[in-house]
Formats: C-alpha cells, sequence, structure tokens
C-alpha cells in the first residue's frame, strides 16, 4: 500500500521466461500465482500490465475487476485485459482452475492484430463463446498451452512460429464471437487510428480537432466512426479516456487532485476539478474518499 492507505497501482512489463518462446507465456491459475510470488509481487493488488493478459476458467468462478467492473467469471469464461489496464485479481487463485495466456503486443502480426481488433476492448465482459464457436476456443486453447510446452521438439524459431499461429488463430476467434461483430470496414478502420491517437496522445490533447488534423480525417468523419464504433461520439470518447485515467489515479496513488490534473494536461485545477464534476458527478476528492470507503457512501435502497 501507499502511505495514504490507497492501493499503488504496479506498473508490470512483460515477465519473459528463460528459454521460453519470446512475447508470450502460458500458466495455469496455480502458476501464475506463483511467478507472481516469485518476482516479489502481490498476486492480489491492482496491477496495470504493459501485455496483454487472457484469463480463460475452466472451472470454479475468478472474481476480477477491470478498470472498476467487478467481474465473476465462470467456467467457460475469458477476460481480456489490455495493455494500460488496470487488473485486480480479487479470489483466490487456487479456487478456480483455468489458464493464463500472457502476449506482448507486438508478438501477433500486424494483419492479425488489426483483424481481431486487439487495440478496442470487446463490448462486454467476461466473454462467453457459445454455440458453435465453443468448441473451436476451446480446442484452440488446449493446444497453444500443449505446443507452449514442447520446446525440445522443434528449432526455437519454428517453435515460436507454431505458437504464434496458435496464438492468431485464438484471438481471432475471441474478437468475432457471435454477436461482437466488427464495424464496417472504413468507419473501423478510422476508429482504430483515432482510438490509438487517442491512447497516445490524451493527456497533451482534448481536442477532436487536434486528432483530425493529424490523421487527415474532418471532424464529422472521425465523430461518426465512433458512434458506429462504440456507440458515442469523438468527443465523449476522448473525454471518457481521460476520466478513466484519472480516475485510475486518483484510486490507486498518493497523488494530489492538483498533480493529477496537470499530469493529464489540464491547465488548472479548476478546469480540472470542472471536467471531473461534470462527467462524473462528484469533485476529483469525493470520488477518492467515496471509492477508498473514507467518504459517504450511496444510499441502500430496499430491493
Amino acid at each position: 500500500m501507499s502511505r495514504s492507505g490507497h492501493l499503488a497501482i504496479t506498473e508490470v512489463r512483460f515477465p519473459g521466461t528463460p528459454g521460453g518462446p519470446p512475447g508470450i507465456e502460458v500458466l495455469d491459475f496455480a502458476g501464475l500465482a506463483a511467478a507472481a510470488r516469485g518476482r516479489g509481487a502481490d498476486e492480489y493488488a491492482p496491477f496495470r500490465p504493459a501485455f496483454h493478459t487472457l484469463l480463460a476458467v475452466d472451472s470454479g468462478v475468478l472474481l476480477c475487476s477491470v478498470d472498476f467492473a467487478e467481474y465473476a467469471v465462470a467456467e467457460g469464461g475469458w477476460v481480456w485485459v489490455r495493455p494500460g489496464q488496470v487488473l485486480q485479481i480479487r479470489s483466490d487463485l487456487t479456487a478456480a482452475e483455468g489458464t493464463a495466456v500472457l502476449f506482448q503486443p507486438g508478438f501477433l502480426s500486424p494483419a492479425t492484430a488489426g483483424t481481431a481488433r486487439v487495440d478496442q476492448g470487446p463490448s462486454s465482459l467476461p466473454l462467453v463463446p457459445t454455440g458453435t464457436a465453443c468448441g473451436p476456443v476451446r480446442h484452440t486453447l488446449e493446444m497453444l498451452a500443449s505446443e507452449y510446452r514442447r520446446l525440445t521438439d522443434l528449432p526455437l524459431e519454428v517453435h515460436v512460429e507454431v505458437v504464434r499461429h496458435l496464438l492468431s488463430i485464438l484471438v481471432l476467434r475471441l474478437s468475432h464471437l457471435p454477436g461482437d461483430q466488427p464495424a464496417p470496414t472504413a468507419a473501423g478502420t478510422a476508429f482504430r487510428r483515432f482510438q490509438q491517437a487517442v491512447e497516445r496522445d490524451f493527456t497533451r490533447s482534448h481536442h477532436v480537432a487536434d486528432y483530425a488534423a493529424g490523421l487527415g480525417y474532418s471532424v464529422r468523419t472521425l465523430t461518426r466512426a465512433t458512434q458506429a464504433a462504440v456507440g458515442c461520439g469523438a468527443k465523449r470518447f476522448i473525454d471518457d479516456r481521460i476520466l478513466l485515467e484519472a480516475k485510475r489515479l486518483l484510486l490507486h496513488t498518493d497523488l494530489p487532485a492538483t498533480a493529477v490534473g496537470e499530469r493529464l494536461g489540464f491547465p488548472s485545477a479548476t478546469v480540472f476539478n470542472r471536467f471531473f464534476r461534470e462527467r462524473a458527478g462528484e469533485t476529483p476528492t469525493a470520488f477518492r474518499l467515496r471509492a477508498t470507503g473514507a467518504g459517504p457512501q450511496p444510499a441502500a435502497t430496499d430491493g
């Protein structure tokens, strides 16, 4: 914990296993917990991975939170945590059985990453393959785990390519489950470029016009593409990303609200406080106190 009692976000780089395929790790849940402890980390503290994290539950229930949303992932469910999101495991990792697949953003080919929309989070979690999608997803994961462990059958460079291809199949299937279809091609391309630019520059630029000029689109094009992809306008998308980062920093660090605002590119504490209150319905300080249990909580209602 930090000095004020807030849980501090641990920035986690890709662990990597000496002698294993570079850029990917496949572990069971017990192995994931042991690996964290072996590196001196608390497996139950919130952390922000710099890599993709796929958690597949085989049995039991895994409780976790991803960016302030709580999930109970039962048998057959998946959680896909993108780089930069804050993940916290909230239940005993030995109480559920499953597989964790960790991979760096550059491990997949650009073509696969684009088709699988790896930089665009799913519309909802957990992911639950059903019907005809269930068997292929499960079989692909089993093959990936098996091939990952077969280090001596093939030369390392060939082994890496086999693992890469199996991971490609897995993420392509997970990103195209029934009911989670991609946006139309033109809008999807514009949105992906916009999303990548926002992720890179949201602490410096808060205006749609700046992104439109940098990407060579009109403001209207970006707004329509964002609406088609995620159901909100481009300005709302930028603001939501800023608000999410503000909440992460307020909840998981000791930074004063003024410093949070400065880090996010606001010219003054007054402007940051106004932005946060308009979009979150409370001041940054009130959010921090409530979220950490130190301030007033919502009144209970009869159900």
